[in-house]
């Protein structure tokens, strides 16, 4: 699969209906967010169970800003619509492959239920 344009009125629709998201935060005048861009489109390749999107911090100023990115590139993670990684730096090969390991082995539920055992 190809990574996807996301933009806001997509954005929580793409991350509340697939398992697994991956948002790039990215401009087009960031040399580390077209270095990396590479990297994430190499990865959604290879995971295709996995949705790769993309949001163009430039177009879509608001998202970018209800998002809190303040430095680009800023890669998160979604699974069932949880937030369980944010940072921001563009990741080598390895570093996407192992995070998306992580996410996939992520048990989301269990740290939900774990979360709502201490309110």
């Amino acid at each position: 699969m190809t990574t996807r344009d996301l933009t806001a009125a997509e954005f929580a629709d793409t991350i509340h209906n697939n398992d697994i998201v991956l948002v790039d935060f990215w401009a087009s005048w960031c040399g580390p967010c077209r270095a990396f861009a590479p990297t994430f489109q190499a990865s959604s390749e290879k995971h295709p169970d996995v949705v790769h999107a993309k949001v163009d911090t430039e177009a879509e100023q608001q998202l970018a800003a209800d998002a809190e990115i303040r430095a680009i590139p800023t890669l998160m993670a979604f699974k069932k619509g949880r937030l369980v990684y944010n940072q921001a730096g563009a990741l080598p090969p390895a570093a996407l492959e192992d995070l998306v390991q992580q996410v996939k082995a992520f048990d989301v539920d269990a740290a939900i239920a774990a979360e709502e055992d201490q309110v």
